[in-house]
C-alpha cells in the first residue's frame, strides 16, 4: 500500500486541556478511518491536520509526493456563484447532484442555498475532483438514506484514503476500515469498524474497572498496615511507606463528562386522544400540494418515524402535527392534555445573543437559578459553558441546548426533526435510552436508520405525490426495499423497467469511473516516456480510450434525456 500521510507523535492543545496527545497514525491508500469521540474533543482538529489546514503543536507529519486531497467541512465554505460554476461541468459532477438531489438547483445561486443545500453542494464537489486522499466531517448529514447508500457505495469503491468523522453508526460499521476514538486528549486504534470498536471499549472499561478494584484493594490494606501503629511502621521501609500514601492519593480515571446525561422527566398524563389527521393536505402558497390527503392516528405511546427523500415534505408534516401550521384542507385534532415539545432541524428559533443560563430561564425567569443549574448540569452545560453565548457554541452544543429546552418544557408529545444531525454517538446513544422509557407519545422524522430501530415501532413513508403511508415491516424492511430499487420511494411497486434502468445507470457510472482512470494512467505514462515505439503505442491506446469514455457519457446523458 502507500502511504498518503504519516502522523509521528502529534500533539495539540486548546486554550485549557491537550486536544490531541503524542498521536501516531498512518493513512494509506485502500484504507477508510472512522473518528469518534464526544464533541469538542479534536475530532475536526484531527481531520484539519491530516488534510494539512492546521498545524500541530509539536509531532512529525509526512506526506506522499503529490497526494491530491478533497475536503467536506462540517460547515462548508461555498464561492458566491451559481452552483454550477462553483462546481464546474462534466458529468462526474451532474451524476453526483443527480445522486444528491440537487441536479435542479445547477443554476441556483450558492447564496440562496439552504445548510443542507450547501452540504450537498459541497459533497459533490469532493466526489467530482480526482483524488488520493479524502477528508469528510460528518457527510451524512442532511442526506436523505438514497443519497446516504451512494456514498456508502463511493466510499467502498474508493481506491484511495478516506478519513471520516460521522455519526451514522450503520454507515461506520459498513465502510471503515479501521477507527480513531479521541477521549480527552489519548486516542485509541481499533481494528474493524463500529461494533468492534464497542466491543474494545467494553473491554477496557472492564480491565479499567478491575484495576480500580485492584488499587481499593491494596489501598485498603495498606491503610490497615499504616493504623498499627509507630511501632510496626518503623519496622517497614521507606518505600514502603511512600508507596502507601500513593495508593491512597490516587483516584480513577474521570469521566470525560460528569454524570450521566439525566433526561428524566415527569410528563402530564395523555389522554386516549393525542393527535388525529382527517384527509389533510397543504400546499405553500397556492402551489402544487406537498402533502395529500393524509390521515393519520396518533396513541397514547405510540413510537413513529417518519422517512422519505429530501423535500418530500417530512418536516411539513411535523409541523402540521405540531400544530406550527395549518393545513391548506382537512383537519387535525389534538387531545386536551397535549403537551408538545418540538426540536427543529435547525436551530433559528434558539437566539444567538442570549447566553445559555437565559434561555434556560426563559423570558419571565432569572437566569442562574439553583434548578436551572442542576438542569444545565445534567446536560453538561457546566463550566464556563452557562454563561456562554448560544452563537458562540459549537454545533453539538447547539443540539444539545436545543433538546435541553424542549424537554425542560415537560412534553407528552415529542417531535424531533433530524436531532442526530451534529450529536455525538455518546449523546445519541444515552438519548435512544431515555426515549426508549420516556412514557409520551414520539414523532420523529430522520435518516439515521440505527436511531429509527432503536426508537421507533411504526414507520411512516411521505412519498413523492404527497401521499403518507406505513412501512410494512418497519425500518429494516424498507432499507432492504430500497437496496432493491435503488430508490427510497421504495415501498411502492416499482415498474418493469425501474429496477433494471437503477442498475444500467450505476454500470453505466462505474464505465465512466473506469475509463477516466485509465485515461489518467496512460496520460501520466504518455508524459515519462521517450521511446518513439512505445510513445506511438501508448498514444494509440489512449485514442481507443478517448473514444470508449466518449460514447459512454453519451450513453450515462441518454439516462436523464
Amino acid at each position: 500500500m502507500t502511504i498518503l500521510v504519516d502522523l509521528q507523535r502529534v500533539s495539540l492543545r486548546g486554550a485549557d486541556r491537550p486536544v490531541l496527545d503524542d498521536l501516531s497514525l498512518t493513512v494509506s491508500d485502500g484504507e477508510r478511518i472512522g473518528v469518534v469521540g464526544i464533541n469538542g474533543t479534536g475530532k475536526t482538529a484531527l481531520l484539519r491536520i491530516v488534510a494539512g489546514t492546521l498545524s500541530p503543536d509539536s509531532g512529525e507529519i509526512r506526506r506522499g509526493r503529490d497526494v491530491r486531497v478533497g475536503v467536506l467541512e462540517q460547515e462548508p465554505d461555498l464561492p458566491v456563484s451559481s452552483v454550477r460554476e462553483a462546481l464546474g461541468h462534466g458529468w462526474q459532477v451532474d451524476a453526483a447532484l443527480d445522486r444528491l438531489d440537487m441536479l435542479g438547483f445547477a443554476d441556483a445561486s450558492t447564496s440562496e442555498l439552504s445548510g443542507g443545500q450547501r452540504k450537498r453542494v459541497a459533497l459533490a464537489r469532493v466526489f467530482a475532483q480526482p483524488a488520493d486522499l479524502l477528508i469528510l466531517d460528518e457527510p451524512t448529514n442532511h442526506l436523505d438514506l438514497n443519497a446516504i447508500r451512494w456514498l456508502e457505495q463511493h466510499l467502498l469503491e474508493f481506491r484511495g484514503g478516506v478519513v471520516l468523522v460521522s455519526h451514522d453508526r450503520f454507515l461506520l460499521d459498513q465502510v471503515t476500515t479501521r477507527m480513531v476514538e479521541i477521549d480527552r486528549g489519548s486516542t485509541y486504534l481499533h481494528a474493524g469498524g463500529y461494533g468492534r470498536l464497542l466491543e474494545t471499549q467494553a473491554e477496557r472499561e472492564a480491565q479499567a474497572a478491575t484495576a480500580e478494584q485492584t488499587r481499593r484493594n491494596l489501598a485498603r490494606t495498606e491503610l490497615a498496615w499504616l493504623r498499627r501503629g509507630v511501632k510496626a511502621r518503623s519496622t517497614k521501609p521507606q518505600a514502603r511507606i511512600d508507596a502507601a500514601h500513593r495508593l491512597l492519593a490516587q483516584r480513577p480515571v474521570a469521566a470525560a463528562r460528569s454524570g450521566a446525561l439525566d433526561l428524566s422527566a415527569q410528563t402530564p398524563r395523555l389522554g386516549n386522544t393525542v393527535i388525529r389527521a382527517h384527509h389533510v393536505s397543504f400546499a405553500y402558497d397556492a402551489g402544487p400540494a406537498i402533502l395529500h390527503d393524509v390521515d393519520l392516528d396518533l396513541g397514547p405511546g405510540d413510537r413513529v418515524g417518519i422517512v422519505g427523500r429530501n423535500g418530500a415534505g417530512k418536516s411539513t408534516l411535523l409541523d402540521l402535527l405540531a400544530g406550527r401550521r395549518s393545513p391548506t384542507s382537512g383537519t387535525i385534532k389534538r387531545g386536551p392534555t397535549v403537551v408538545s415539545a418540538y426540536f427543529e432541524q435547525h436551530a433559528s428559533e434558539v437566539d444567538a445573543t442570549k447566553t445559555v443560563q437565559e434561555l434556560v430561564a426563559g423570558p419571565h425567569g432569572v437566569p442562574g437559578t439553583p434548578a436551572d443549574v442542576a438542569l444545565m448540569k445534567r446536560f453538561w452545560f457546566t463550566g464556563a459553558l452557562p454563561a456562554t453565548k448560544a452563537g458562540e457554541l459549537s454545533g453539538g452544543e447547539r443540539r444539545r441546548l436545543q433538546l435541553l429546552l424542549a424537554l425542560a418544557q415537560r412534553p407528552n408529545v415529542l417531535f424531533l426533526d433530524e436531532l442526530t444531525n451534529d450529536l455525538d454517538l455518546e449523546t445519541i446513544r444515552l438519548v435512544e435510552d431515555f426515549l426508549s422509557e420516556w412514557p409520551g407519545t414520539l414523532v420523529v422524522a430522520s435518516h439515521d436508520r440505527t436511531f429509527l430501530s432503536r426508537t421507533t415501532d411504526r414507520l411512516l413513508e411521505v412519498h413523492a405525490d404527497g401521499h403518507v403511508a406505513d412501512v410494512p415491516g418497519g425500518i429494516d424492511a424498507w432499507i432492504a426495499r430500497t437496496l432493491e430499487t435503488g430508490s427510497s420511494d421504495a415501498t411502492r411497486t416499482p415498474t418493469d423497467a425501474a429496477v433494471p434502468r437503477g442498475r444500467a445507470l450505476r454500470d453505466a457510472e462505474k464505465e465512466m469511473t473506469r475509463l477516466e482512470r485509465r485515461k489518467q494512467s496512460l496520460s501520466d505514462r504518455l508524459s515519462s516516456v521517450t521511446a518513439v515505439e512505445e510513445q506511438t503505442r501508448l498514444g494509440t491506446e489512449l485514442d481507443g480510450v478517448l473514444r470508449a469514455l466518449h460514447a459512454a457519457e453519451a450513453a450515462w446523458l441518454a439516462f436523464f434525456e
